[in-house]
């Protein structure tokens, strides 16, 4: 039986949270990617709380790399508002390439460290 991608993501998905958890110190940098969207949150695992997140819905960033490397510099500019500087990157399954990797990177540039 042959499984389906999102089957397969799933998979990855849960192997990494297994090792991967948020604090309200450092809190868990989870990446959602859809077709036309790629969405970030801040989140705090142990009260089950999302600190920041930040998206190219509203903003008409448009999509792709660019978009996703505002959406890395607007998720680190509001956890230095809150004074976040170090978290932990979850990439959902996804693999570290193209939009995943940009994001990332503009968050790093953007001051925060992982």
């Amino acid at each position: 039986m042959k499984l389906s991608n999102l089957q397969l993501r799933k998979r990855r998905q849960a192997r990494i949270r297994t090792k991967v958890s948020g604090t309200a110190v450092r809190p868990r940098l989870s990446v959602y990617r859809s077709i036309q969207s790629i969405y970030a949150q801040l989140i705090d695992d142990t009260t089950g709380i999302v600190l920041a997140s930040a998206s190219n819905l509203k903003s008409k960033n448009g999509n792709g790399i660019e978009a996703a490397k505002k959406v890395g510099a607007e998720i680190a500019k509001k956890a230095k508002a809150k004074k976040i500087e170090t978290c932990v990157f979850d990439r959902s399954g996804y693999l570290y390439h193209g939009r995943v990797k940009a994001l990332a990177e503009a968050a790093r540039e953007g001051g925060l460290k992982f």
